[in-house]
């Protein structure tokens, strides 16, 4: 407990801003990129992956800063950074990161991949056969879909799709009408893939679309020279409006604003690095975007579609072994769900457990005649969901389906339009949630009559139904018959469908309305104990902490001597370590094969532990504009289970990044005796071990 007077909480200094935040966690996912104990073709992956943060951060983030200084916003965050210096500093930050993906590029991954036998060819290393088969590959695969456009007062500037692949040519030579032939552009359809692969019989590797386009543009304009040929991107606002208030159908003003998001304000433009000047103030100005939004970069303008070179290449031994996620101890194939949920609550950990039990409680669900009502919410399940084929299939047999879609899920909203309307076309209730709130909790209840009468059956989880990133992301989900929890989730589920006020819950959690309330007076009943002498312990995991409310409450319990844990995977507007603030709370982050994804929340209570699991990161969205629900976890068992997973990470000191008081992350070094710890690899082997022998993994 700090002995000296508490400085100002509220202070700016005490803040990290959330959009630089942000960019710091990118930082720290290319950082896997330069990690030479990782395969190369993961390493590969990682840069891919923060090309694509990057530029979803400049469609959203970036976007909405832009629309706040068009509308002369003043709003400030905690840290009291206005609009312009964000953005300021955004560009700053940016510029710094992208100049690190490209050197990772070109002077540590494509040398090391090439060393492995993956090459990126370039023209001037193609053999004459190459020559040849790239050159009829332009002529039969590409150039038959490629639309030169050229410029003048009858042609204008083209609409350009947003992240779309585009050159621009600089031509001179008369045209066939005899005028004078100047500018030129040529897009490449989104239908065309990427990367081509060369046949092993020329010599292999990989070459991309927009090197094979450069190569052969000529063969575009006969008659006339070509001077230059330069790609180009421009990133375009991407985030949707409807207003809830005003639309009397949220699907279809949703399915009309999806086809404007290609054609958003633009806030980004890229350009290679010897674009001419003369031409890239030309395509400034077409974007009506200046100087401060333009980013010459030394290679091609979308590093995150390189993932094809991953996904292409037949080299096990390059990526990391393969996993397959275990059984569950107490289930095996053909196993009664609903008894063995009767018997103890079922904790699975995605993605070192199946997901497969969430499918078979659906399943099993279709068929049982028992089962008289099945429902569910659902955020994010992908494009062709075995989630959605059972929910289907029991509507089908007679059940009674309803069913949450959350259509503003972002990216999502097209996928989840098309199963909306697969899931109506069967016969379920299907509802769009409440106005003005994205419902982000993560439940299926199934009512099933037996002998005691009926009696409700809940899955509760932290990620997506979505059996895609249940083998990537993880995640918690309790299966539970508790009759307490089961009526919480009855009464939600009423209040989404019929928006009547519910009653106060059992034992559930639940935005807006008591989650953030909650989570204060647990965080004081923390400091309250501490005060009194007794050992205050919070230990929490999220994907953010940004609320400020949150945050002054820890300064506080910190400053009341509880001692305070927080494992955030992304952004974190706190700073530990400031004397008299924070002195007691530590941050790190874990970056690592798997995206970290539960929300787990853990007050020590003076020995009366209480663990949440949830769908809700600690920020302000999340309490007041989302349906979100944290779940206790009651069984000692499953609890101890959680407990000491989050030991775990706090142990780690190989994927493990420490925050300190100035808000930045510090790679954490291993130690130089004793055996080193990697969380998510010790969770697959203790699995695996588990799966393998008589395991007593819970």
């Amino acid at each position: 407990m700090s002995h000296n007077a508490p400085l100002d909480l509220h202070s700016a200094s005490n803040f990290s801003n959330r959009e630089l935040s942000f960019l710091e966690f990118n930082q720290r996912v290319l950082a896997q990129s330069q990690d030479e104990s990782l395969p190369i073709l993961e390493r590969f992956r990682f840069l891919c992956i923060s090309c694509s943060n990057l530029d979803e951060f400049f469609e959203i983030r970036v976007a909405g800063l832009k629309q706040l200084l068009d509308l002369h916003s003043a709003a400030m965050g905690p840290e009291q950074m206005s609009v312009q210096a964000q953005l300021h500093a955004i560009h700053a930050r940016a510029l710094a990161l992208v100049h690190d993906q490209y050197a990772c590029l070109n002077e540590v991954l494509l040398p090391d991949l090439q060393k492995a036998g993956i090459c990126l060819l370039q023209p001037e290393d193609w053999s004459n056969a190459q020559h040849h088969w790239l050159e009829q590959y332009f002529h039969q695969e590409v150039e038959p879909v490629l639309s030169p456009l050229g410029l003048d007062p009858a042609r204008p500037f083209p609409r350009i799709q947003n992240k779309s692949l585009n050159f621009i040519v600089q031509l001179t030579g008369k045209d066939a009408f005899g005028r004078d032939s100047d500018l030129a552009v040529v897009q490449a359809p989104r239908s065309l893939p990427r990367v081509a692969a060369v046949p092993a019989e020329l010599g292999g590797g990989f070459v991309l679309l927009s090197t094979i386009v450069e190569a052969f543009v000529d063969l575009l304009f006969p008659g006339v020279r070509v001077r230059s040929c330069n790609q180009f991107r421009v990133t375009r606002n991407s985030d949707l409006f409807v207003d809830d208030e005003e639309v009397e159908d949220l699907r279809r003003a949703l399915e009309g604003e999806l086809a404007h998001r290609r054609y958003g304000a633009a806030v980004r433009l890229e350009t290679v690095q010897d674009c001419p000047g003369e031409v890239t103030a030309f395509l400034l100005h077409q974007f009506a975007l200046s100087e401060f939004d333009h980013y010459e970069v030394p290679g091609p303008v979308n590093l995150n579609r390189l993932s094809a070179i991953y996904d292409l290449s037949s080299r096990p031994d390059l990526k990391y072994p393969a996993f397959q996620p275990v059984g569950h101890r107490r289930l095996s194939a053909g196993s009664d769900l609903f008894a063995v949920i009767r018997q103890q609550d079922l904790l699975l950990q995605h993605p070192f457990q199946s997901f497969t039990p969430v499918l078979d409680l659906l399943r099993q669900a279709a068929t049982d005649p028992q089962v008289l009502a099945i429902k569910q919410t659902l955020y994010r399940t992908g494009a062709a969901s075995p989630i959605v084929d059972a929910l289907v299939a029991a509507a089908h047999a007679g059940k009674d389906v309803t069913v949450i879609v959350e259509l503003r899920a972002r990216f999502d909203e097209e996928a989840n339009i098309e199963l909306s309307n697969r899931l109506q076309e069967a016969g379920a209730h299907v509802m769009y949630g409440v106005v003005g709130y994205k419902t982000h909790a993560k439940l299926i209840m199934v009512v099933r009559r037996e002998a005691e009468g009926m009696r409700r059956y809940c899955h509760l989880g932290t990620g997506n139904y979505h059996p895609r990133t249940a083998l990537a992301y993880t995640d918690y989900g309790l299966f539970t018959c508790n009759p307490d929890i089961g009526a919480d989730v009855h009464e939600i589920f009423l209040q989404l469908t019929s928006l009547t006020r519910t009653p106060a819950l059992r034992l559930l959690l639940q935005s807006p309305f008591t989650l953030h309330d909650g989570l204060l007076m647990r965080i004081e009943r923390e400091a309250d104990l501490a005060r009194a002498g007794k050992p205050g312990r919070i230990i929490a995991k999220m994907n953010a902490l940004v609320d400020p409310q949150i945050i002054l409450a820890l300064y506080k319990a910190s400053n009341a001597g509880v001692q305070i844990d927080l494992i955030i995977r992304g952004i974190c507007c706190l700073r530990p370590g400031i004397a008299g603030v924070s002195e007691n709370i530590r941050v790190r982050s874990i970056v690592g094969r798997f995206l970290e994804h539960p929300r787990v929340y853990f007050f020590a209570n003076d020995g009366d532990d209480e663990l949440y699991c949830s769908s809700a990161d600690w920020m302000e969205r999340n309490f007041f504009r989302r349906i979100e629900v944290a779940f206790p976890i009651i069984d000692a068992e499953l609890r101890a289970t959680i407990v000491a997973d989050l030991q775990l990470y706090l142990r780690d000191d190989q994927q493990a990044w420490v925050l300190g008081s100035e808000g930045r992350f510090m790679h954490v070094a291993a130690a130089s005796e004793g055996p080193s710890c990697s969380a998510q690899q010790e969770l697959m082997q203790r699995y695996v071990a588990a799966a393998g022998s008589a395991g007593t993994m819970p």
